[in-house]
């Protein structure tokens, strides 16, 4: 009995895991401000919606209580019921806009505009919250009698039912949809629900004689709407400063974790633009890779963030050197695109010290490669040669002498015909020898 009602409230060890793969993913929840991840799915709207209707239609019935029995606590869970319903117009605000076009002054759209509207609704709650509390401290102070105490403790029924409902309907299309977020989202309207209950137990404690029960229920319930504030805030304020709920990172680590070929990923960022959330990710690939192969690798990559992350508008994958590649003073790299190769030429840092390094992702059989570097004490002759067998990487065997700024040839040959290119490598800003 006691797991079903740990279940009950969501505690249980199977209440908010989706049916599906992603139990680990980037789902977070904050009371009193909506998920991004249900925000992309017309089935999700649609809970939103409703659960708006039935949360603003439960808020009605006991406003007109509140305004026959002068109960405080029942004002305060009206305030809280009120707030919770209101959590969705930034919503239907955002989306509204967000479908407009992008223009040359908005080149991003309005998806920001959820932002300033978060911001508007957590000052609304916090006004509504400092209300119901100087109303509650009032009434301790200066007690007035509560009347129609049926109607109290018919108003503290509909507003658990209210929430119940919410509560139900939530877990329920949550589930339909394999959302983690709603179904939270649903318990914790469930647990909203108690604060109705406690309405009732404040009017029962005026029947019994103690007419402070009632300010005293309503400062608690007070407590609970400036949580909410608080939690809002906190949300509302990290979107607007580019913040993303740590499990968007781990789970961009992990979908490149599904794909071959991809080394680890060097750096990962994301931000939130109304409901969509863009990422940019770094992913080291094996530089023996050719550049159309490595094209499939992220584009494949690409596809398990949209498979793994709901909420994902757009992801930009790029291909990062690795570490021990670096050069703390490299030249840009040479460009090749010849009629015998084509491909990228860099001085890299290696195990055995600076190199030519010569890839190549295009090229004609019986392929050499040399670079001829003019000097003023002469001509520096640098032989590209395969690495371990591999035709695609060609590295020269000795370093280049200091500095790396000069004119030089990459002279490319086969059995038949020869080229040269010319390029010139320049140091840095502030690197100069």
């Amino acid at each position: 009995m006691w797991n079903d009602v740990l279940d009950w409230f969501g505690f249980g060890s199977h209440s908010h895991e989706p049916y599906g793969h992603d139990h680990h993913g980037p789902h977070g929840h904050t009371h009193g401000v909506i998920d991004a991840t249900i925000a992309t799915t017309e089935r999700g709207i649609w809970a939103i919606k409703w659960s708006f209707v039935i949360l603003a239609a439960t808020a009605a019935m006991q406003i007109v209580v509140v305004a026959l029995s002068g109960s405080v606590a029942l004002l305060a869970d009206t305030i809280h019921n009120v707030a919770d319903a209101t959590t969705a117009i930034p919503l239907w605000i955002a989306f509204v806009l967000a479908r407009r076009k992008p223009t040359k002054t908005f080149t991003y759209g309005l998806g920001r505009v959820e932002d300033l509207a978060g911001i508007i609704i957590v000052m609304i709650i916090l006004f509504s919250a400092l209300v119901a509390g100087y109303q509650a401290i009032n009434r301790l102070f200066n007690p007035e009698p509560i009347s129609h105490l049926g109607w109290l403790i018919a108003a503290g029924i509909i507003g658990f039912i209210g929430n119940e409902a919410v509560a139900v309907f939530r877990i329920r299309v949550g589930r339909e949809m394999n959302s983690a977020a709603l179904i939270a989202d649903g318990f914790h309207a469930r647990t909203d629900g108690l604060t109705s209950l406690a309405v009732i137990a404040g009017a029962i404690g005026v029947w019994l004689g103690f007419p402070i029960a009632d300010p005293i229920v309503g400062l608690l319930i007070t407590v609970a709407i400036f949580g909410i504030v608080w939690q809002s805030a906190r949300s509302v304020l990290t979107r607007m400063l580019d913040g993303v709920e740590p499990g968007i990172v781990d789970e961009i680590e992990h979908a490149a974790t599904h794909v071959k070929g991809i080394d680890k990923v060097s750096a990962a960022k994301a931000r939130w633009l109304g409901h969509k959330l863009h990422a940019d990710v770094a992913v080291v690939i094996d530089e023996s890779v050719l550049l159309a192969e490595a094209n499939v690798i992220t584009a494949k990559l690409q596809d398990e963030l949209f498979a793994h992350i709901p909420a994902l508008a757009v992801a930009t994958v790029r291909i990062a050197a690795p570490e021990q590649q670096g050069h703390h003073h490299a030249p840009d790299p040479f460009q090749v695109n010849g009629k015998l190769a084509q491909g990228l030429l860099e001085i890299v840092d290696t195990a055995e010290g600076e190199r030519f390094r010569l890839r190549v992702s295009r090229h004609v059989e019986g392929l050499s490669a040399a670079v001829a570097v003019k000097r003023n004490r002469g001509l520096e002759q640098h032989t590209l040669v395969p690495v371990a067998g591999n035709h695609h990487l060609l590295q020269s065997v000795g370093a280049p002498a200091e500095p790396h700024e000069f004119d030089a040839e990459l002279v490319l040959s086969n059995d038949t015909d020869s080229e040269r290119l010319a390029f010139k490598m320049l140091e840095p800003e502030g690197q100069h020898h």
